[in-house]
This record gives C-alpha cells, sequence and structure tokens, in this order.
C-alpha cells in the first residue's frame, strides 16, 4: 500500500535529512567518501516537489527526478532508517515510484547505487531492474539500473 506516502514539506527537511544520514552513514567507510544522498541540498529538494516521505515520524523518502524528454523517472535516492528495517517501509516505496511514474506517463525508472553498496545490487534486481552499466562519476563508482515499466491493459504501442 503507497497511500501513505506524500510529497513532502520544507517542515520535513529535518527528517528528510536524518533519515537518509542515518541509512548512508555507515557506507563512508566502505566508499571510502560521503555517500551523495547525505550532501544533497535537502531543503531545495523538497521545495522543487523532488521528495516524497512516508511515516510519522519519517521513516522512509524517496527522492524522485522526472526526466519528460528521456521518458523517464529518476530515482535519485531511497531511503528507510534503519530502525524501520526489515517492516517492508523499502518495498512499499519501490512500488509508489513505478505508480508515480506510471502517472507522469513514463516508460522507465532508473537509479543508480554505488558499486560497494552491493546489498542494493542484490534488491533491485528482484524488483525487475536490469544493470545498464557501471561508471565511474567523480569520486562515485556507480552501477546504474532501469526498469522498463510493463504497459498496462489498453494502452496502445505510442502509449497514447
Amino acid at each position: 500500500m503507497t497511500d501513505d506516502i506524500r510529497l513532502a514539506t520544507a517542515a520535513d527537511v529535518p527528517a528528510v535529512r536524518a533519515v537518509t544520514d542515518a541509512a548512508y552513514h555507515h557506507y563512508i567507510e566502505r566508499i571510502g567518501v560521503v555517500p551523495a544522498p547525505m550532501e544533497a541540498d535537502h531543503a531545495a529538494d523538497v521545495a522543487a516537489g523532488r521528495v516524497h516521505v512516508t511515516g510519522d515520524p519519517v521513516t522512509g523518502l524517496l527522492v524522485l527526478v522526472p526526466r519528460p524528454y528521456e521518458g523517464r523517472l529518476l530515482l535519485e535516492s531511497i531511503a528507510v532508517h534503519p530502525d524501520a528495517a526489515g517492516q517492508g517501509v523499502g518495498r512499499r516505496l519501490l512500488a509508489f515510484v513505478e505508480a508515480h511514474a506510471r502517472a507522469l506517463g513514463f516508460i522507465e525508472v532508473t537509479l543508480y547505487t554505488n558499486a560497494l553498496m552491493w546489498e542494493n545490487q542484490k534488491i533491485y534486481p528482484r524488483y525487475g531492474y536490469e544493470v545498464v552499466e557501471r561508471r565511474v562519476d567523480g569520486p562515485y563508482d556507480r552501477v546504474h539500473y532501469r526498469k522498463r515499466l510493463p504497459r498496462l491493459s489498453g494502452e496502445s504501442e505510442s502509449g497514447d
């Protein structure tokens, strides 16, 4: 059920920062740099309407960047507070991403993860994501994924 996921507001910015930091902090030592989501301008992302949150208090979040000229939605970040691990928060967030992409008329969702975040590389294929490429972006060695969204019954080939 994804109806408890909502667009973040300015009042959520401290929680967005806290959940992101809690979810990614343990990777700093492993990858040797601060993960990009921890360095994001959370207030700007919220103000731009890119952040969706779940929970009261916030236990998980998504940063979504529409790429209409490419027909895709970029899942820039997904974060679940470690205290909420194993409760289905991540699964609900990923289901929301797909539903949101469809609502926007997109044909695929893309995301990337650090090559040393091997847990993620086990998770995303289970949800239908396929590896597109591995690429170094600045200090980050990233594995890029995509999920082509299947057509719903009644959709035409052109998406009309």
